[in-house]
């Protein structure tokens, strides 16, 4: 009898812990019930992007009325960012971060924000990113469970290498660099002339150390918040890519908030977006410092050669009515 009991115990113990996985809903205080969706990342938190999603999440509860509440996963704990979005789809995480160049593999649409020299300026880059153009690129995943609801700046990508400044595309020769997984990306390092070597965020650092790549291709804050600046001692600013963040949703999570909610949701991603804008210059400014004390040597260089070296990219594009007609729309948004 008493192994029953026992017994009987401990399965009632299992299914306490299995009814708290997944999406939780608890009495608010205003007697609804709460819902709490979990938000996975791969930044650190001292990174200026999980800042501005503390952010989402603070407006998020304070305008649903306690109804929604966001936890933040952050440092990659989840995983990286492909197996976030895998989880994202299967439902098991509700929102992330990703960047819109690990979304070409989900809809081609969002390939447009990686082609090189897209942008003429950061200005130009926001104007875009405020404006409608992105909206049905946002919407273009739908079919894939999920949704964007915002954007976050993520500079421009330039080349930093652990010894060997990049001044034009020629000195990519030969040179294994670390893309992230976007035919874009590879496509254009491959234009350059270098050896494009895809693989997650987190992996950079040692495989800048062990020598598996000689270099990799990020904004500046990389060299501080992820270390890479330990390691690689030269940054070459040719600028090639300006590619946003983009806020993604699971789309029976969206469907599941009541329009209201959705509306809040929206807002909050729009303050949360210019939270992280009045960061974002300083958090360069003040990685470009860190980093030089670190030992980190900056290069201005000239980008003609590298524009030229990628146009087959815009040639492309423009071959495809539906991006030839997005490329106007951005071109017709410069300052």
């Amino acid at each position: 009898m008493k192994k029953v009991v026992v017994w009987s115990l401990m399965l009632v113990g299992s299914l306490l812990l299995l009814a708290g996985c997944g999406n939780s809903e608890e009495a608010s205080g205003n007697g609804s019930k709460t819902k709490e969706l979990k938000l996975a990342h791969n930044m650190s938190e001292e990174h200026s992007i999980h800042k501005a999603l503390e952010k989402f999440s603070e407006s998020v509860d304070e305008k649903t009325n306690g109804e929604v509440k966001v936890k933040i996963y952050a440092n990659g704990v989840l995983g990286g960012e492909k197996e976030v979005l895998e989880q994202l789809q299967s439902g098991a995480v509700d929102m992330t971060k990703v960047s819109a160049g690990a979304l070409e593999s989900f809809s081609s649409d969002y390939s447009i924000f990686s082609l090189p020299y897209l942008f003429e300026s950061k200005d130009h880059y926001r104007a875009v990113m405020e404006s409608d153009v992105p909206d049905s690129i946002y919407q273009s995943t739908a079919e894939k469970g999920f949704i964007g609801i915002g954007y976050f700046d993520s500079g421009a990508r330039s080349f930093y290498t652990k010894d060997t400044p990049i001044e034009k595309p020629e000195d990519l020769k030969g040179v294994k660099v670390r893309v992230m997984d976007s035919p874009s990306a590879i496509e254009m390092v491959e234009l350059f002339g270098g050896t494009p070597t895809p693989m997650p965020y987190g992996e950079i650092y040692t495989a800048l150390q062990q020598g598996v790549v000689d270099g990799a291709e990020s904004n500046e804050t990389a060299l501080t918040t992820g270390k890479h600046g330990e390691v690689a001692k030269v940054f070459s600013r040719n600028e090639h890519t300006i590619i946003p963040d983009v806020l993604i949703i699971n789309k029976e999570t969206w469907e599941g908030l009541t329009e209201d909610q959705q509306k809040a949701f929206q807002e909050a991603a729009q303050e949360a977006t210019a939270y992280h804008t009045e960061m974002w210059d300083k958090s360069i400014e003040e990685a470009v410092k860190e980093a030089e004390e670190m030992g980190v040597e900056f290069y201005d260089v000239d980008k003609a050669p590298f524009i030229e070296a990628v146009q087959p990219m815009h040639d492309t594009f423009k071959e495809d009515p539906k991006m030839a007609e997005v490329m106007e729309e951005i071109e017709s948004l410069k300052p």
